[in-house]
């Protein structure tokens, strides 16, 4: 039976619980993505630091020299801007900090979504400012 609310009163409300954040994890085995909310494990093939989600690509500014340290004060979130390749033909995400500025390069992982790795690689070629041809005299 559901109680019947006070028409004259409002309830107070209830201060918010903290909530968990990369930092706090600690020695668990997941993470809250900042972009689309996906419990993401720490354990990924193919590296062994994750730092960004595999689903929308977006990372957090944790890291400032050296993947793992967790020295960055910032803790913005970052966008993953473009893709670049190493000459051995690895993959590297090419992230932008949305509250300092800052960009990093971070290895893709192997279960990371294939189709936003596409449509970011593709960007370059859909802007309509940059001419195609240039692009594809490289």
């Amino acid at each position: 039976m559901k109680r019947a609310r006070s028409r004259g009163k409002p309830r107070p409300r209830r201060p918010q619980r903290r909530k968990a954040d990369v930092r706090d994890v600690g020695g668990g085995d997941a993470f809250r993505c900042v972009g689309c909310r996906l419990d993401v494990p720490l354990a990924a093939p193919g590296t062994a630091h994750r730092n960004h989600c595999p689903n929308c690509l977006t990372s957090r500014h944790l890291d400032e020299r050296v993947p793992g340290d967790r020295r960055a004060g910032c803790g913005g979130r970052m966008a993953a801007l473009s893709v670049t390749a190493r000459p051995d033909g690895e993959w590297l995400i090419i992230h932008h900090c949305l509250s300092c500025g800052g960009l990093s390069v971070n290895r893709i992982a192997g279960d990371d979504n294939a189709l936003a790795l596409i449509r970011i690689a593709v960007r370059p070629l859909s802007d309509s400012r940059m001419p195609v041809r240039a692009l594809l005299a490289l």
